[in-house]
């Protein structure tokens, strides 16, 4: 069963998986994790990101993710798995993504923790906008090593 959200608020690493624990019963042998951070790239310019600003269409993007999850459930015999994505103005260092899965043996569980990511970054509908030192911002495009990393699972 996988619990999905996309919010504004920080999300608590530690009750998150606390719940996941609970809720995926006595079956559970291992949970694997993800956490991603605003970093501070600079561009070719010499601009640094003091912020990332993330924006979605609600309910299409829970729907996608949503997806995405059950995805996830098929391939990999997850007992659960929760993705909580953060929308909004974030600081360099903030929490952005959190995903967890949860699954008898720990193979699963991390494959499965792979796969999420990696689909999120290219298949959930959410657009970023950098924020520079300098006051300038520009929205930023899919990588291509994101699209490389999704195919892989293809």
């Amino acid at each position: 069963m996988a619990t999905i959200r996309v919010q504004q608020a920080p999300f608590d690493v530690a009750a998150e998986m606390l719940a996941l624990a609970a809720s995926g019963g006595d079956r559970i042998g291992g949970i694997g994790s993800f956490v991603g951070l605003v970093r501070a790239d600079a561009n070719p310019q010499g601009r640094r990101v003091v912020a990332l600003t993330l924006e979605h269409y609600p309910g299409m993007t829970e729907r996608a993710l949503a997806d995405i999850a059950a995805e996830a459930e098929r391939r990999f015999s997850l007992l659960a798995c929760t993705l909580v994505h953060r929308v909004g103005t974030l600081p360099v260092g903030a929490p952005i993504v959190l995903v967890l899965a949860a699954a008898p043996h720990r193979r699963d569980a991390l494959d499965a923790t792979g796969f999420l990511i990696d689909w999120l970054k290219t298949g959930a509908p959410f657009w970023k906008r950098q924020d520079h030192d300098d006051g300038s911002s520009v929205w930023i495009e899919a990588r291509d090593d994101d699209d490389l990393a999704a195919a892989q699972w293809r």
